[in-house]
């Protein structure tokens, strides 16, 4: 029996843990096996006093795809957003500084990890979109990292619309920390900055800095997991989650 083939890479140099997506297959969606094996590497990363600082990355041309939609119809339907939930905060939790480095295109529950990251940095390939509209879904769980950090005027428009942007607007409105031509070199500054930060100093800093992104998770989650899990299984959400399956227009697409 062959040995499966990791659906994150992770490896760690100069005190940095590299979390790579690489699950070309499916547009590293999050599939509960991805979602897992990010956990586990987030996980190692959080306990090891050697790591300073966690870079969650992606190969190809997608960071993200948002949910594994092959997934979405389990016998119980709270399973993937409390998954999706738990990720989310395993990510601020962490007591080192997650930086997600972002060159390619973003999509629904992808940009709750864009959001959940304390640092996030956009090359010129990104693209970002709240597409669950389109699908008869809303961007449910992945509001509690978002609303604390987004434009509430940017988040009505591209929640309602699912509107395509770019890295340069993503910077405007919060999504990110930087839109950035060198993505390497905008990565090698940051870092470098975090290098000389002590362990201490870091994980209470990024406490005070994420003290409105806990209160949404303590006070939402589990309304908004009881939402996803609803969307999912209306009728409105298994015709839009068929048609885009099988690339075609939604019935209510005018």
């Amino acid at each position: 029996m062959t040995r499966e083939e990791p659906l994150v890479r992770v490896g760690t140099t100069d005190a940095v843990t590299t979390l790579v997506l690489d699950s070309p297959h499916n547009r590293n969606a999050l599939s509960t096996r991805l979602m897992a094996e990010l956990a586990a590497g987030l996980d190692a990363a959080a306990n090891d006093p050697q790591v300073r600082a966690v870079v969650l990355g992606h190969t190809g041309r997608v960071f993200c795809a948002g949910a594994d939609l092959t997934e979405a119809t389990g016998a119980d339907p709270t399973v993937g957003p409390r998954g999706l939930v738990d990720l989310q905060r395993a990510l601020v939790d962490c007591p080192k500084p997650v930086v997600a480095v972002v060159n390619g295109h973003v999509r629904a529950g992808g940009l709750g990890l864009v959001g959940a990251a304390d640092l996030a940095l956009a090359g010129p390939a990104s693209t970002f979109a709240f597409t669950e509209v389109r699908l008869g879904l809303a961007p449910a769980v992945i509001s509690l990292p978002l609303r604390p950090k987004l434009d509430p005027r940017a988040a009505a428009r591209y929640y309602l619309t699912g509107e395509t942007f770019d890295a340069a607007e993503a910077a405007r409105i919060g999504l990110v920390t930087q839109a950035a031509e060198d993505v390497d070199g905008a990565l090698k500054n940051l870092l470098d900055a975090l290098r000389l930060g002590s362990p201490q100093g870091l994980a209470e800093s990024k406490k005070l800095a994420n003290a409105a992104v806990v209160r949404s998770f303590e006070q939402h989650a589990d309304e908004l997991v009881a939402l996803s899990a609803r969307l999912f299984g209306s009728p409105d959400a298994q015709q839009g989650m068929r048609a885009f399956l099988e690339r075609r227009p939604a019935p209510w697409a005018q």
